[in-house]
């Protein structure tokens, strides 16, 4: 993936800036009936929308509604936000600590900056498992997918004394990603030998090769990045777009309306503000507007202004933007349906828990706590290659001595998983283990179904959600205080 290197501003005026007009953040519970709002003010830079949406989504919180504008130096950003079990927040000390986060975002380094190697700090955020640990070494991979991949990866890096203390796994069009962070079997913190990085590196490449081919696109990179640089989902995200999964979207027959299995990508010009607009309508679910920021963040496109609104399980988000370099890059057809092609593969990667082979076939979740050992992840993942089982989705951690993960599964031949995996799994590992048909990430049947979400995303007239932009702020603008809860 070309790296992108925004305008050099010196630190010193944007820490002057900061000390002039610094951020504030309010968060009020009288101002919505069902949503905590949430405030941010704040002098601009670039990546900080998304670094707002990162705390809150890793804080678990979901986000039904934004509106946000950037235009000239200044940020003011305003989420409606519901827990995990879409109540408003009444704990002080989490409110407390929203605050705390965002504010601690002014004094990180650019979380978009992508290099080999960058300076270990210690990390004391909340979401530090999610991470970089400054106490692992990084292993990227991204190639083909097939059957059987993680357990043969997992099982070179045992043979190699390595133990993985946490991992997550994407894949997406044939596609899959994955992070692992390892460290010395027998002694705790990150791999420095440079021979044994080296042989680490070509195992892996061994393994991706050994399907399409050394002429297989395919990527390994080994690393130790430090704590709170590095965010693994985004790290994904730049992985899957720099191995072009986005293409095969392309073969799937994205219309030229930008219509993808329920997915609604289109792009205009405003002309007298020299923007490009960009609406997207699909299903909600959590962590959608991460995913989507992440994509124009990454693509170098900064949002002056959106808005955005789940109702009825169905999303709708509006961007205003501008390209960093060169605002007439999307005046190129080929340019503006690859950003509807990556906004597409954006928004599928986190949910592809399908059968490739039988589409109507989804995956199975497979849960999994049990006590940590070198070779858990190897074991589990063989489990399900000899059950012909494929690994479509993987995140898996560490809580104290404990191992916690989720693993969702499909049948390689297109059949329904069968739910005797639990005790094999179980047989192997040694721990607790569920089942659930229904990833943590799709919306309940019984909120809304397919039908008629299809109907839905395609029938209902498309509105504009930036007309309504100022006029919400400016309402709220004036009701903000203190905390009050």
């Amino acid at each position: 993936m070309e790296i992108f290197y925004p305008p050099h501003i010196d630190r010193e005026i944007e820490s002057l800036i900061e000390r002039i007009y610094p951020p504030s953040v309010c968060i009020d519970n009288d101002s919505c009936r069902d949503c905590t709002v949430v405030m941010v003010d704040s002098a601009n830079k670039y990546g900080i929308l998304l670094e707002m949406v990162q705390v809150l989504t890793d804080l678990d919180l979901i986000i039904s509604k934004s509106y946000i504008s950037s235009d000239g130096g200044w940020f003011m950003d305003v989420f409606y936000v519901t827990d995990q079990a879409g109540n408003k927040l009444t704990d002080e000390k989490l409110m407390i600590r929203i605050q705390q986060e965002l504010y601690a975002t002014r004094s990180k380094g650019d979380i978009s900056r992508d290099t080999e190697e960058a300076e270990c700090e210690e990390e004391e955020g909340p979401q530090a498992q999610k991470k970089v640990s400054i106490e692992n070494t990084a292993l990227e991979m991204s190639g083909v997918d097939r059957p059987g991949l993680l357990s043969e990866v997992s099982a070179v890096l045992v043979d190699l004394g390595c133990m993985v203390t946490s991992a997550t796994g994407w894949t997406h069009n044939d596609r899959a990603a994955c992070i692992f962070y390892v460290e010395d079997e027998s002694k705790p913190g990150p791999i420095k030998d440079p021979i044994w990085l080296a042989q680490v590196k070509e195992q892996v490449e061994s393994v991706l090769e050994a399907r399409g081919g050394k002429e297989e696109r395919k990527s390994v990179r080994l690393s130790t990045l430090g704590a709170g640089r590095t965010h693994t989902e985004r790290r994904l995200h730049q992985l899957m777009y720099a191995d072009r999964d986005y293409e095969s979207c392309r073969a799937c027959h994205v219309d030229s309306s930008g219509d993808h299995n329920g997915t609604h990508v289109s792009i205009v010009k405003c002309k007298e503000r020299e923007y490009w607009v960009v609406n997207v309508r699909c299903r909600d679910r959590l962590k959608l507007l991460f995913d989507t920021v992440c994509v124009l963040t990454d693509m170098h496109y900064v949002v002056f202004h959106a808005a955005i609104r789940s109702k009825k399980s169905i999303a709708d988000q509006e961007y205003f933007i501008r390209h960093m370099a060169d605002n007439s890059v999307l005046d190129s057809d080929n340019e503006r349906q690859k950003l509807v092609l990556c906004l597409t593969a954006a928004i599928e990667r986190r949910v592809s828990h399908v059968c490739p082979v039988n589409p109507s076939m989804k995956g199975l979740r497979v849960d999994i706590r049990t006590e940590n050992r070198v070779g858990l992840l190897s074991k589990v993942s063989r489990v399900f290659r000899e059950n012909g089982l494929s690994i479509s989705r993987l995140e898996i951690g560490t809580e104290g001595k404990d191992a916690v993960g989720s693993f969702v599964v499909t049948d390689c031949s297109g059949e329904e998983v069968n739910i005797n995996i639990e005790e094999l799994v179980r047989q192997e590992s040694g721990g607790s283990v569920v089942i659930d048909q229904n990833s943590s990430y799709s919306v309940p049947q019984s909120v809304i179904s397919e039908s008629e979400t299809k109907s839905s995303i395609e029938a209902k007239p498309r509105f504009s959600l930036g007309n309504m932009l100022w006029s919400q702020i400016e309402r709220l603008s004036g009701n903000f205080g203190p905390i009050r809860s």
